[in-house]
């Protein structure tokens, strides 16, 4: 294990520090963009105590689910130094709870769902301050425009500008501290929101309690965002960074109070309070500088969907897709296919909603859903981690309460835009499941033998020079779970379906394993000189080149003189040339007439589908294209035929 990898988190720097700012923090950075909003549209005849209410909620749910629940608890669930939802599926894995895989999926579904509508409504709310300035401006082309650059740029790397975000978040949050300041003098009267009291008077006092919730809930939004990027940044950096964000974003949100107080008896349906505390000299800056917050904020949402469907492929969460790495950044991937679909649903997104307001209504409510299915992950966490069980206890009750006090707020909000990110979210969680459910339905049906049983015989094979020499070097990929055992159809395809001479067979078996970066092999010699079973661990987030790790595990076999790949010709090897080498992937297709329920025959007939989207076997593991040999068996579940064909004599 990288031992600089897992001392990340117990680390820190100022450039640390400043890094955090551009990576963890756009989201939740440009929340106060909409988040007043939206509360006084919630109720336009409000008062006073409605606006110190609504600003005590926002503060106590920073408090309480950004400070407490993620950069406290959260950020001690580090898997090896990652964070995420799945990377938290991954250490629990070992606990064996039947359901976590779909708590796991539900969030990650919804998480992606989020990340599609993220970039739309920070966008656009930045952009709709040049309507203050001139009411004429073309939103929907300048954000479209923003928009297809954005996910144009992917393909290239993000390193060379994700320099200076680091520097914009730090201004950006800097002007929103100052920008607030500067109004809260409008009525003093809004430092009374730090009292919970007004949070829960609000509540209880307003009929509009949904509407406020669902409202409120806006400025916590990036809170998942900021577990995910605890790899990236570490525990530290980030915990220590908040402290200053989020007094910046208190200072905004009490700025805008206070304004808003003053305000009391004007109309206020087309006036977005934070534009409208910034003074006029200073309104086309601070546009820029919303504008570049929105894409930072998009940037790392539109990252971090990336690494959601790197991790879910390694999981057997999703079909494999190609992987990229467009710069020399460690963790930096880009996903052709998931860049295009993001693009696309962004764009639809603007189109159907036109304006911020309509996607505030959308907004919300599926990132509400991961949060929940975080809590339970959470949960088992501390059941089974290094704390007390007398906390767990308490953390789920209150904030599984909490959570659902929010969710039923914008569940209020479905039909007036919550169903299309819910619609999004249940397209991935059906890819997701019947993925999974079909990958366990596989792993079921292999039939299994003992590899030493046929060892003699294929020590006859590579004797027998009757028998045309089929590669110097022939590779499998065994996804026998135990270390003695082999696929049957491994076995045929060396010794019926062509019978397969070769000096040496290489059994490759990839073990993904829960830890995040793990890459390490151990080689058994089952036959000397001919057979080697090579088991490689590869944690969740490396990328299986299976290719590019042989040529290594030779290498190093070569050097320890444990084997030898000079050719097996010897006008070839007396010229020092190597042998060849020649892969062998075998692919089982779910055969039609397989005695299966219905349900599990709708399974695997969705799985056929999905399977379109997927690249090939060998693509995903990185092998030379020129000498892989893909072998299509049937695989076929349940072998007990219940018909039975009778001869009869004429």
């Amino acid at each position: 294990m990288d031992n600089s990898k897992s001392s990340l988190s117990s680390r820190f720097t100022m450039m640390g520090l400043l890094v955090t700012l551009g990576i963890v923090f756009g989201d939740i950075g440009t929340s106060p963009l909409y988040v007043m909003k939206t509360i006084i549209r919630a109720n336009p005849a409000y008062d006073a105590n409605f606006i110190i209410g609504a600003v005590s909620c926002i503060i106590w749910t920073l408090t309480l689910q950004t400070t407490l629940k993620y950069v406290v608890v959260a950020l001690r669930a580090d898997n090896h130094g990652e964070g995420g939802i799945l990377a938290l599926y991954a250490l629990l894995h070992k606990y064996r709870w039947k359901s976590l895989y779909v708590v796991a999926i539900i969030g990650a579904a919804t998480l992606v769902a989020d990340g599609i509508i993220t970039p739309a409504i920070t966008v656009t709310s930045a952009i709709e301050g040049l309507e203050v300035i001139n009411p004429s401006t073309p939103v929907l082309p300048i954000c479209i425009g923003i928009i297809s650059v954005l996910f144009l740029i992917q393909r290239f790397g993000t390193s060379v500008i994700g320099r200076s975000f680091g520097p914009i978040m730090f201004f950006w949050f800097l002007m929103l501290g100052i920008v607030g300041s500067m109004n809260i003098h409008y009525d003093l009267a809004i430092f009374k929101a730090f009292n919970p009291y007004y949070a829960i008077h609000v509540l209880v006092a307003y009929p509009e309690t949904s509407l406020i919730l669902g409202a409120v809930f806006l400025c916590t939004t990036g809170a998942e965002a900021l577990y995910s990027d605890l790899g990236h940044c570490g525990r530290k950096n980030i915990r220590i960074s908040w402290i200053y964000v989020k007094a910046m974003l208190i200072l905004n949100y009490l700025g805008q109070g206070a304004w808003a107080i003053s305000m009391i008896g004007h109309n206020m349906n087309t006036i977005n309070p934070f534009y409208a505390i910034i003074p006029k000299d200073f309104l086309v800056f601070s546009i820029v500088m919303a504008t570049m917050a929105a894409v930072i904020a998009s940037q790392a949402l539109i990252s971090g969907c990336y690494t959601i469907f790197s991790e879910a492929i390694n999981l057997n969460f999703w079909p494999r897709l190609k992987i990229k790495h467009p710069t020399n950044v460690k963790g930096q991937i880009y996903i052709p296919l998931v860049n295009n679909f993001l693009f696309c649903f962004c764009v639809f997104t603007l189109l159907l909603f036109q304006t911020s307001d309509n996607m505030e209504a959308a907004y919300g409510l599926s990132i509400t859903i991961t949060m929940l299915m975080t809590t339970i992950l959470l949960g088992v966490y501390l059941w089974h981690g290094n704390v007390t069980r007398i906390f767990a206890i308490p953390f789920l009750v209150v904030f599984m309460a909490i959570e659902s006090c929010f969710l039923l707020a914008n569940v209020a909000k479905f039909m007036r835009g919550g169903w299309f990110t819910i619609l999004i979210a249940s397209f991935f969680f059906v890819i997701m499941m019947v993925w999974y459910k079909a990958y366990k339905t596989r792993q079921r049906n292999l039939k299994l033998v003992k590899i030493k049983d046929y060892l003699p015989i294929i020590k006859d094979l590579k004797a027998d020079t009757t028998i045309a020499k089929y590669a110097s070097n022939l590779v499998f990929i065994n996804w026998a779970q135990k270390e003695d055992e082999v696929e049957d159809k491994l076995i045929y395809s060396i010794l019926r379906k062509q019978p397969k001479r070769a000096d040496h067979y290489w059994l490759i078996h990839l073990d993904m394993v829960d830890e995040p970066q793990t890459l390490e092999y151990t080689v058994d010699t089952l036959l000397e000189d001919t057979v080697f079973n090579i088991r490689i661990k590869i944690g969740f987030r490396v990328q299986p080149f299976v290719s590019q790790f042989l040529r290594q595990i030779i290498n190093d076999m070569t050097k320890r003189q444990e084997v030898s790949i000079a050719s097996g010709y010897p006008s070839l090897r007396k010229h020092g040339i190597l042998g060849d080498f020649c892969f062998v992937v075998i692919h089982r297709i779910f055969y039609p007439a397989s005695s299966v329920s219905a349900f599990e025959q709708f399974v695997m007939n969705l799985y056929a589908l999905a399977r379109h989207m997927a690249i090939p076997e060998q693509h995903w593991l990185g092998l030379d294209t020129s000498n892989v040999v893909v072998e299509n068996v049937p695989l076929i579940i349940n072998r007990n035929c219940q018909q039975k064909i009778v001869r009869i004599e004429e």
